[in-house]
């Protein structure tokens, strides 16, 4: 009798034994939890792109958004912030999602100064992809207005001067919000996390 006649059971056992194993493993093993809904959904709009189009959230449904606020002049926060969002865009670049599965909505707060040019000089310091990256502009008091929906505010003081949250906000593909992100917490809204819930929402 051939070694392989005599422990072809205990080699089927053992095959069994593993795949059972792995098995278990697949059905038990700790997996990230949900991203929960925040029962909210992203208020409709209707605003200017940076290209002189008309834009409204329905034109960007079926995409997984990142929305966030800012202005061009800000002195402090949006910069590294748009920075950090041109980072996501090119992991999701990466991913071959962005265009066409995600894009990021950014949105000025100050329209008086931002106009569309000023708004283009910004987009392309950060190599803004337009086929899924609008630069919107709106009524003042309309998108100062709609920013609590999106998890932000903004104050504008007697000089003119602006102070507001710094707020990262994931809407999934039909209009839900889901997620905020405080950006000034370069841990928790690092491009990779970031970039990583957007993708879970794209394959949901």
């Amino acid at each position: 009798m051939s070694w392989a006649k005599k422990y072809s059971f205990q080699i089927f056992l053992g095959a069994l034994v593993a795949v059972f194993a792995i098995v278990v493993a697949i059905l038990y093993w700790p997996r990230e939890p949900d991203i929960p809904m925040l029962d909210k959904k992203a208020p409709d709009f209707s605003m200017q792109n940076v290209d002189g189009s008309t834009v409204t959230l329905a034109d960007t449904n079926g995409k997984v958004r990142l929305f966030y606020f800012y202005f061009t002049n800000c002195p402090d926060v949006c910069p590294p912030t748009t920075y950090r969002l041109s980072e996501v865009q090119k992991l999701l670049q990466d991913k071959g999602m962005f265009g066409t599965d995600a894009s990021i909505v950014s949105i000025s707060f100050d329209p008086e100064r931002d106009t569309l040019e000023e708004i283009k000089k910004w987009s392309e310091k950060y190599n803004a992809d337009y086929s899924g990256w609008y630069f919107l502009r709106g009524k003042e008091e309309d998108v100062a207005k709609m920013m609590p929906e999106f998890g932000s505010s903004v104050f504008k003081d007697e000089d003119g001067n602006f102070t507001h949250l710094n707020v990262i906000t994931l809407v999934d593909q039909d209009g839900n919000v889901r997620k905020y992100y405080n950006a000034n917490d370069l841990e928790t809204a690092s491009p990779e996390n970031i970039a990583k819930d957007v993708a879970r929402l794209v394959k949901a």
